[in-house]
């Protein structure tokens, strides 16, 4: 056996033989929908700060506030000394927006999957899971995490659901669903008052990641989830998207909540948010109640794309959302797509596989209320001269 560094870089040569090495490089947000690199300034179509909220004022003034107030740092898990007034306040006002009883908040959006899902399953040993087949990894991960076998779906077929279900399920002692209301790589999602009616058909427990909608998507911006109140169980979602800021939560019953906190390791195990980032998030959710006319700017964006990609001839999938994929097939020419297009001055990323399934490969379009329609015509246009 070689050295660690020998079997690694052997690894990294394979990885780069197939097209698939990554290489991140040090990027800075700017307003407008713009970002710099490398002192270049582009029109940026990858991050996902879908309102513009990560530059906006009120989130730096508040995270600056709650910093000079409190420190830069927890100091503990919430379980010693990290659970903070402030903290606690947050939570409160997180599960009013959600319309929930309750909600977690969590050091990151696969934490708080991989943690959670788990810990649930440990609660009804034999339960029968049954996903999505493009949930995201952090879901894969904590159901692995579980040991626990679950039953695949076919992406947003809720036939082939309900057919497994009573095919896999019915002897189970429980069944959970995992779903997303938005999945982040095809910009789509299921309908989720149908999905809600089969759940309860199958006494199932219905388990929603809403990390692409929270903020952007729902009445007020508080997700897909809103649109069917008290149908879903466990409502995950993120603030590092449309929020602006960093960290996750996890929203439901009171029980459910007090039982995370002493079940999920993710929880029990990290240090607690710090103050800046509670700051930051308490203004967002002052913000986005009232951002009605950002997120229906941000929704013409996304017909105004899809529209013209479909002039083009270049499938966009089912996107129904800010996420929308420019789908081309080879790697190779993803990444070519993707050159072409930061050669003009525009950052689009290059999605391969494993993120995507084999020759699904794509550009994944990442539109914000800060850009113009103007900005979305450029990128047509520079997209039809690329292909």
């Amino acid at each position: 056996m070689g050295t660690l560094d020998t079997l690694l870089g052997e690894r990294l040569a394979r990885i780069e033989r197939a097209g698939r090495l990554r290489q991140p490089r040090p990027t800075r947000m700017l307003p407008g929908g713009r970002a710099l690199r490398e002192g270049r300034e582009y029109l940026d179509f990858s991050s996902n700060d879908y309102l513009g909220l990560a530059l906006h004022p009120l989130l730096i003034e508040r995270a600056r506030e709650a910093a000079a107030r409190a420190g830069t740092g927890s100091g503990a898990s919430r379980l010693v000394t990290g659970l903070s007034e402030e903290l606690r306040a947050l939570e409160a006002r997180l599960a009013a927006f959600k319309g929930t009883e309750a909600a977690l908040v969590f050091a990151s959006g696969w934490q708080a999957n991989a943690a959670t899902i788990p810990a649930l399953l440990a609660a009804m040993p034999g339960a029968a899971v049954f996903a999505d087949r493009l949930v995201h990894a952090s879901m894969h991960a904590g159901l692995a995490m579980a040991g626990a076998r679950q039953h695949r779906f076919r992406h947003n077929d809720l036939d082939h659901l309900e057919a497994l279900l009573a095919e896999k399920g019915a002897e189970a002692p429980a069944r959970v669903i995992l779903a997303e209301s938005i999945y982040s790589m095809d910009g789509d999602g299921p309908d989720l008052a149908r999905l809600s009616v089969i759940a309860r058909r199958h006494d199932a427990i219905l388990y929603v990641d809403e990390a692409h909608a929270t903020g952007v998507l729902g009445p007020r911006g508080a997700g897909l989830s809103a649109s069917v109140p008290g149908a879903i169980e466990v409502i995950m979602g993120t603030f590092g998207k449309a929020l602006g800021g960093f960290g996750a939560y996890v929203a439901g019953s009171r029980r459910l909540c007090d039982y995370l906190v002493n079940a999920a390791s993710g929880m029990v195990f990290s240090t607690a948010l710090p103050p800046a980032a509670i700051g930051a998030i308490d203004a967002a959710l002052d913000l986005v109640p009232d951002m009605d006319a950002e997120r229906a700017h941000l929704t013409a964006l996304g017909d105004r794309l899809r529209a013209g990609l479909n002039g083009l001839g270049v499938p966009s999938g089912a996107s129904v959302s800010q996420i929308v994929p420019v789908i081309v097939g080879a790697e190779s020419a993803a990444m070519r797509l993707s050159e072409a297009l930061l050669a003009d001055g525009m950052l689009a990323s290059a999605i391969r596989p494993p993120t995507v399934a084999k020759n699904t490969s794509r550009l994944r379009i990442a539109l914000k209320a800060t850009h113009s329609a103007a900005d979305v015509d450029r990128l047509l246009a520079v997209l039809g001269r690329a292909l």
